[in-house]
């Protein structure tokens, strides 16, 4: 009965703020037929005002757009003069993308600070994305539970939740990219990608775990912005460690409003405008749809989440490996072809422009958005498993790049390199690619992709909710509970905002306020990182004691 009223009250607030903003969203291509004008005639009062709020928008977001993207995409070795950032085709020519301009793959100083933390942690923990494998499956299957543990959601629906936002557009447009500028090499790279972040997630999520806190009624709280906050306070650094986790926090609600939510609903109705042409004028009320939808699913919090998620993610990462793998097995007689072309491909001079760099640049940065390995949100999903130890939950976690980057993505490269749509993917790229790979084989195969597409839109959507939702309940919840007596009215803000979010995404054009949002998520590495580092022993310690322990409980079984 509560979360009905809760949902009522929700749905009666979103319609208020929708019919406030309806008249600024219309356009002439859905006024009433007599109030549409002529095309040689100026546009009407309120197309005009709808336009012009928009670019006034987009003309605020643009510099720090930029001022973003110059810190972000710095490439050091361009600026030294030892690199060429221009990728080359295998004559020798610039290649240039649909509009003429040249295609560039700089090594970014995200991508470098990424793929550090990934060397790092994957050395320095002795290869624990290798050693705990066999390990983490058996959690997830509930053989080392005990019970009583603390916590809101399982370890299987824990993975869901964070898969379900990691699994989203970059399997999908992020891996197209790379193919088509790096050839079938980038795949091996990016394989080496995943196997890197496994490391990264499993200290991130273990500490999530170890500082989260848990109030009265048994929510959980956690994720990187309470290990930034208590776990450098440990060690002496409180001030740097709350200045890193407002930081961490201002970030992830950012990237949860922009690229969690009005960017992959704004793709998800364009795709499904792309299929359907006569609803192009209907994304107002696509984002309606959608927004009650994910309203139902987050009003409830994690639990609720979780409870979806552990549903759909099997799903729809079914339902696109098994197409996949039809497009595979029609083509299976290329596979020696193939598996040449990728390993080949992944060394020669020409595929390291657009193979190591394409997947490190155009995988890591989408990669970064798609398997977020250290940039920390999964954090905030694992927190909230039920477990006492922080060390199994750092091992579940690692599944999450191996799943969504060594399979979901690898799916992604064989279905395109297998049909060779990226041979003639000049004009095309992105999704529109990978639908071409789809249909090369049965013509309705890329309803199939829309599906996934869809499908991986909002279950990415209701995960960075609850990233966001806790972003705010860091910086906010205090003041709720001073002011209502309860944090639960500052959740519920967030949450309607959220779903305004959603429909502002599938009505509009606010290209650099998406651009901004989406960079956001690509920031939290920074403050993130900076605090893994100097958490890496206590992680390492923690590890080596769990191992102990394990390995005397299964001394004493044997016994």
């Amino acid at each position: 009965m509560y979360f009905l009223k809760l949902i009522l009250k929700g749905l009666s607030a979103l319609l208020l703020l929708l019919i406030l903003i309806y008249p600024y969203h219309t356009t002439t291509a859905q006024m009433p037929a007599d109030t549409i004008v002529e095309a040689d005639h100026q546009p009407t009062t309120d197309s005009r005002k709808f336009n012009s709020i928009t670019e006034q928008i987009n003309e605020r977001f643009t510099p720090f757009v930029d001022g973003l993207a110059s810190v972000l995409f710095w490439d050091p070795f361009a600026a030294a003069g030892v690199y060429d950032q221009q990728v080359y085709d295998t004559q020798g020519k610039p290649v240039t993308d649909t509009e003429g301009k040249p295609v560039k793959a700089p090594l970014k100083l995200i991508v470098l600070w990424l793929m550090a933390g990934g060397l790092f942690f994957t050395v320095y923990l002795r290869f624990i994305n290798i050693r705990a494998f066999r390990h983490s499956i058996g959690l997830i299957m509930g053989k080392h539970d005990k019970p009583g543990s603390s916590g809101e959601v399982s370890h299987f629906q824990a993975l869901t939740t964070a898969l379900s936002a990691t699994v989203g557009l970059g399997n999908i447009a992020g891996v197209a990219i790379a193919i088509s500028i790096g050839g079938p090499g980038a795949t091996l790279w990016m394989i080496m990608a995943g196997l890197l972040g496994m490391s990264l997630k499993f200290s991130e999520c273990t500490l999530g775990l170890k500082y989260r806190t848990i109030d009265k009624d048994g929510r959980v709280s956690g994720g990187a912005m309470y290990y930034l906050r208590e776990g450098l306070a440990r060690k002496g650094l409180g001030k740097l460690g709350w200045f890193l986790a407002v930081l961490f926090s201002i970030m992830v609600i950012g990237g949860s409003v922009g690229g969690g939510n009005m960017l992959q609903a704004n793709q998800a109705f364009e795709q499904f405008a792309s299929f359907f042409p006569q609803v192009d004028d209907f994304g107002f009320w696509y984002g309606i749809v959608m927004a009650v939808l994910v309203g139902l699913v987050i009003v409830g919090g994690i639990r609720s989440i979780a409870r979806v998620t552990s549903r759909i993610v099997p799903v729809m990462a079914l339902i696109y490996v098994t197409a996949s793998m039809i497009i595979i097995l029609m083509n299976i007689q290329q596979a020696p072809h193939v598996l040449s072309l990728i390993w080949n491909g992944a060394f020669e001079a020409e595929a390291m422009r657009g193979g190591f760099i394409g997947v490190l640049i155009f995988g890591f940065q989408r990669g970064a958005f798609s398997n977020e390995a250290g940039v920390g949100s999964a954090s905030i999903a694992h927190a909230a498993a039920r477990t006492s130890e922080p060390v199994s939950e750092g091992i579940v976690s690692l599944l999450e790049p191996f799943v969504d980057t060594v399979i979901i993505c690898t799916m992604t490269a064989m279905v395109i390199i297998f049909s060779g749509v990226y041979e003639q993917g000049q004009g095309i790229q992105g999704v529109q690619l990978t639908s071409a790979a789809y249909a090369s084989v049965f013509s309705w195969f890329p309803y199939v992709l829309l599906v996934a597409v869809t499908l991986f839109a909002f279950s990415t959507m209701i995960s960075w909710s609850y990233y966001g939702m806790k972003g705010f309940d860091f910086l906010f919840g205090g003041l709720s509970q001073k002011l209502f007596g309860s944090r639960n009215y500052s959740n519920q803000l967030f949450n309607l905002l959220f779903l305004l979010c959603i429909v502002i995404g599938t009505s509009s054009n606010l290209g650099p306020v998406m651009d901004f949002s989406d960079m956001m998520v690509l920031c939290m590495a920074f403050p993130n990182l900076l605090g893994l580092f100097i958490l890496a022993p206590e992680v390492r310690r923690d590890m080596k004691k769990y191992w102990q322990q394990h390995r005397a409980i299964k001394s004493a079984d044997k016994a």
